[in-house]
């Protein structure tokens, strides 16, 4: 009955870190809808500024997780916070440390959160990928040369022959 507690942990440390990330991530696509709908074009500053901004609150989401995690770690495991967050932050990143490691109890809870950190860093990733990929098409639709460019790549594609 030794993998209850931790499994129980798990589970309520990996629901939580899920909903800082979606509820960041539907927030930071609703403000970025609302944010484009408004702009027929963005300069190469307002874009670069756009970026910044989303990539920075990524950040911040990936950091409020290391949080929940240290707390929990602080609550059950460390006697300081700095021990705490420097297990977290090693273990969500995937890097983790010999060093200092948690109790044999908790344990299991490392490459939980080192799972669940990669998981959501693919997420930011794929959100990332996805506002640069509408960038550049904005880009391409509002300039007459790199729309002829672009339509004349896609025209000049060899056919694919079926097999």
């Amino acid at each position: 009955m030794d993998f209850v507690s931790p499994a129980i942990a798990a589970t309520v440390l990996v629901a939580l870190s899920l909903w800082i990330q979606c509820a960041g991530m539907t927030a930071l696509i609703n403000w970025g809808l609302a944010y484009l709908a408004h702009k027929q074009r963005l300069s190469l500053v307002h874009s670069t500024v756009l970026m910044v901004r989303v990539t920075s609150l990524m950040i911040g989401f990936h950091l409020a997780q290391i949080l929940v995690w240290a707390a929990f770690y602080r609550w059950m495991c460390f006697p300081s916070w700095g021990f705490a967050f420097y297990v977290s932050t090693a273990s969500y990143s995937t890097i983790g440390d010999g060093r200092l490691v948690l109790p044999t109890t908790w344990r299991i809870l490392g490459p939980v959160e080192a799972v669940t950190g990669v998981l959501m860093c693919g997420l930011s990733v794929s959100l990332l990928f996805a506002i640069v990929t509408r960038l550049v098409d904005r880009v391409v639709q509002f300039s007459p040369i790199l729309r002829r460019v672009a339509e004349k790549g896609l025209n000049s594609r060899p056919a694919q022959r079926a097999h």
